[in-house]
């Protein structure tokens, strides 16, 4: 059974590759942070390429110079620079150039030198200049592809604009009252009105931390492989860097080994793994695969497996390729909240949270506060004056049962429920800025509005006391379907089972819900699933969807990754096989004579079972209090990715699902912010760099990744059953966009629209 359940589990998740997301300072949109006039550009604000760093650092000065409290020179009697500048990279040096354009009193300060990334690439690497249409703002321009053109370009733009740096380690910056200082290691200080930090991404380079790593025949970075001819070098990681880095050694004639800590490359493009077991299988380059680095000596190295056997290999270089540490410590220093920290702040708000919520979902479950009325809060229906109250009391008029309505907790959840949805689905238009978000949170919009709140909550009751389910067509669609007034059940129009499981979980059967329950269930969603992936019903139609996309889409790059979170996404199966044992059950419970034992069973699993019952555990817990109350610390679909009994089950619609996320390796700059802002916690880029068609069954067509890619190298598509691909019409890259000079159909609807 363990040996079954773990290929069922590698089947339908966890076989998919389950990277990590990088941390960061929190900055917004326009680069500014909590700390009033202090402002991240470059590759921190989430996009690796020169041109957004060049362009961030030229708008940030841009933005300084706009800002009412900001006067150029009113510092300068008392020392206080008008901009410090932190960093001597692209972004630094695009943003001094504007600074002295614009005849402010700066300085920049570098603890390297100028460009001192592109100093330490390997000698001839190519640059990409992504997006090729992209014209950056300000007057820093690029023209060449290769390290070294690249740099005398960026040093004689430098040169030209007379544009000089100081060489110093900032440390941290504090703000006393209206003026920054920045407090250097040497224990000296400088003022300024506003800084700009543009220090990148790439701090320290991580260590090993083993014995011999301080030797001097150790190295974190490869200049120029020709210098090695003949030596017996070892490398150590296994991202494209490392394998790179190999076979090129290789090629310069130098002995190599590679150690790599896991069974497999899983990070690398795939030519390069290609070709660095193309040489192994040549004898030219020895493979160390799933070891880790013990010993460092003087002419050898010590390798461990994972079968704990120790293997010496001689060595006269080593080089640590695994990645470099992100500067977060000047941050924090500089009271910069850095994602994913669990400060006590942090910590303060989730339990908050986490309360509020509790007291809330058990309030609207009618579960604690049974005596605060809500209807006291509807005291102004009911005094309306004396022209409207004959009205109010009339069964037959729709203010009387709007008054009904807000006399159950229920109907204010799903009311404020709507408000957010339009509220933040607004805030989510403005801020993507694709038609395709644009029609999709429309759609979750109407979804919530219509059939979600004004069916159940006004008009099918308003209906009723009109007449309508009472003969004919309108009795049978009465009986079969909101028996006794039960007009909550509507909710299942929407909600599929096993989501909504009440209309199936009846003490009889209802005809109507089990046969349109089935069709939902087990024809409509395995249809449009197969089609169009597990979101076209999760993001485009469900209402856990409808709020996860919306008050959820500013935190989506909270959601755990990794291989622990993966595999915690099978919680939802279990709590499928929970909803498939109780309808079982259920069945049985019908065809048996009445008090049988599987009615017994089957009332305890629903609500009889102290805590452990659905109606608690899963609606009021998993669903309610955990599901929202998260939504701000680990991303709005938590409850989706991890715990939706539906969206387990789309789960396996979605193994035979047609759909599919492309992408073009070629352009993929392995940056890894499709990665970050996905929050069903998919490893993106993983796909991306590989060129692999993404087919990982948590996705829900967000288009996140597609819209947030900085190269288009992302697109939404599924197979034709030929061998082709039929794409998205609804394009969510704005670059692919921009490259194809044209608007989709949909944009121009919009735009007709508008005008």
């Amino acid at each position: 059974m363990p040996d079954l359940i773990s290929r069922y589990t590698h089947w339908l998740h966890t076989q998919w590759p389950a990277g990590g997301v990088e941390k960061g300072p929190q900055v917004n949109e326009d680069g500014s942070t909590n700390v009033k006039g202090v402002r991240v550009v470059g590759d921190l604000t989430g996009v690796p390429l020169l041109k957004f760093s060049a362009d961030t650092g030229a708008k940030a000065v841009a933005a300084i110079l706009e800002e009412t409290d900001f006067k150029a020179g009113a510092g300068s009697s008392a020392n206080v620079y008008d901009l410090v500048i932190v960093g001597a990279g692209v972004s630094g040096i695009s943003a001094a150039i504007e600074a002295k354009q614009a005849g402010l009193n700066f300085v920049i300060y570098e603890a390297d030198e100028s460009f001192s990334t592109i100093h330490n690439f390997p000698r001839k690497k190519p640059i990409f200049t992504y997006p090729t249409d992209m014209q950056n703002a300000g007057e820093l321009h690029f023209k060449a592809h290769v390290k070294e053109a690249l740099l005398e370009e960026l040093k004689t733009q430098q040169s030209e604009h007379g544009i000089e740096t100081t060489r110093a380690k900032v440390q941290a910056i504090s703000r006393n009252g209206g003026v920054l200082i920045l407090e250097f290691v040497t224990g000296e200080s400088v003022k300024a009105q506003r800084v700009i930090v543009a220090i990148g991404r790439t701090g320290n380079f991580r260590k090993l931390n083993v014995p011999g790593e301080s030797l001097g025949k150790v190295s974190n970075r490869l200049i120029d492989a020709s210098e090695l001819t003949g030596q017996t070098v070892m490398v150590v990681g296994g991202g494209d860097s490392a394998l790179e880095a190999a076979v090129a050694l290789v090629e310069a004639g130098a002995m190599v080994s590679l150690s790599y800590r896991k069974r497999e490359f899983s990070r690398a493009k795939p030519e390069n793994v290609a070709r660095v077991q193309a040489l192994a299988d040549e004898s030219q380059l020895a493979l160390y695969m799933g070891t880790n680095l013990q010993e460092i000596n003087e002419d050898n190295v010590v390798v461990c497996g994972e079968d704990s056997v120790d293997c010496t290999v001689a060595n006269d270089v080593v080089y640590t390729l695994i990645g470099r540490e992100p500067p977060l410590d000047f941050f924090r220093k500089s009271k910069i909240p850095v994602t994913g920290d669990w400060t006590p702040k942090v910590w303060g708000s989730l339990i908050g949270f986490f309360i509020a919520f509790m007291v809330f979902y058990h309030w609207q479950k009618g579960l604690w506060f049974q005596q605060i009325s809500p209807g006291k809060l509807a005291w102004w229906v009911s005094s309306l004056g004396g022209l409207l109250q004959a009205q109010v009391d009339n069964p037959r008029n729709v203010l009387s049962h709007i008054r009904g309505a807000m006399n159950q907790p229920g109907f204010y959840y799903s009311l404020s429920y709507c408000v957010c949805v339009v509220a933040f689905g607004i805030r989510r238009i403005k801020r993507r800025r694709t038609p395709y978000v644009k029609l999709q949170t429309l759609s979750l919009s109407l979804f919530q509005i219509i059939p979600l709140f004004l069916l159940p909550w006004i008009v099918l009751p308003w209906f009723g006391a009109l007449g309508w389910w009472e003969s004919g067509v309108g009795g049978v669609i009465g009986e079969w379907f909101w028996p006794n007034g039960e007009y909550w059940r509507s909710f299942g129009l929407i909600l599929a089972w096993p989501l909504f499981v009440y209309n199936w979980f009846t003490s009889e059967p209802l005809w109507g819900w089990l046969i349109l329950g089935f069709i939902q269930t087990f024809v409509f969603i395995p249809f449009i699933v197969w089609k169009w992936g597990k979101g076209a019903y999760c993001g485009w139609i469900c209402s856990c969807g409808a709020l996860a996309e919306t008050l959820g889409d500013a935190h989506r790059h909270k959601m755990p990754h990794g291989l622990f979170w993966n595999k915690f996404n099978m919680l939802g199966q279990v709590i499928l096989a929970v909803a498939c044992i109780m309808m079982g059950f259920r069945i049985l419970g019908w065809v048996m004579p009445d008090g049988n034992v599987a009615d017994q069973i089957f009332n305890a699993m629903l609500s009889g079972i102290p805590v452990l019952n659905w109606k608690y555990a899963v609606d009021v817990w998993l669903a309610g209090v955990f599901g929202v109350a998260f939504y701000f610390h680990f991303s709005g679909r938590i409850w989706c990715r991890f715990a939706c009994p539906l969206a387990a089950l789309m789960h396996i619609y979605a193994r035979f699902s047609q759909y599919r996320i492309f992408s073009e390796k070629k352009k993929c700059i392995s940056c890894n912010v499709c990665t970050t802002v996905c929050h069903q916690g998919i490893d993106v880029m993983n796909f991306a760099n590989k060129g692999i068609p993404m087919e990982d069954p948590e996705c829900v067509r967000c288009s996140a990744c597609v819209q947030s890619c900085p190269t288009g190298v992302l697109s939404f598509g599924r197979f034709d059953g030929n061998g082709g691909v039929i794409y998205d019409q609804l394009q969510a890259s704005p670059v692919r966009m921009q490259e194809q000079h044209t608007l989709s159909p949909v944009d121009q609807l919009f735009a007709e629209a508008k005008r």
